[in-house]
């Protein structure tokens, strides 16, 4: 199995869900296919509203650029090399943590994205999600 499996994101979101719980945040969390394509998504009681497209948006961020949306917060501030970046693929590139690609025999196959909370706290949250698809693998 190539791709990111319903069944496999159910785990992912189950993992990150836990660590949301444990630090007392209601999250949405966001799984797409290395096509960028949403496979589940979660928001859980009384999550932020603003939080489904940003979590969506920071998967798909990463799952297009294969890599963690917080690599990209330095260089996008103003006078940087990708300053602007943000507003090209139809203001969809987030460039703040939270977002991170999924590996399966070295090449990206999907991402997680979670938002919610602290930028900090959504990376948190993420990296349990990304811990609970390794342990599939």
């Amino acid at each position: 199995m190539n791709g990111i499996t319903l069944e496999e994101a159910r785990k992912i979101i189950e993992g990150a869900e836990q660590e949301a719980k444990q630090i007392g945040v209601s999250m949405v969390i966001a799984i797409v296919d290395e096509g960028g394509n949403f496979v589940a998504k979660h928001r859980m009681d009384d999550a932020w509203i603003a939080s489904v497209d940003i979590a969506e948006n920071k998967a798909w961020t990463s799952v297009a650029l294969k890599m963690p949306t917080s690599q990209l917060a330095e260089a996008t501030v103003p006078n940087a090399e990708l300053y602007g970046l943000n507003t090209t693929n139809n203001g969809r590139i987030v460039v703040f943590g939270g977002g991170i690609p999924l590996e399966r025999d070295g090449k990206v196959i999907g991402a997680i994205g979670v938002s919610g909370s602290t930028v900090p706290h959504d990376v948190q949250v993420a990296e349990a999600g990304v811990r609970a698809f390794e342990q599939i693998n």
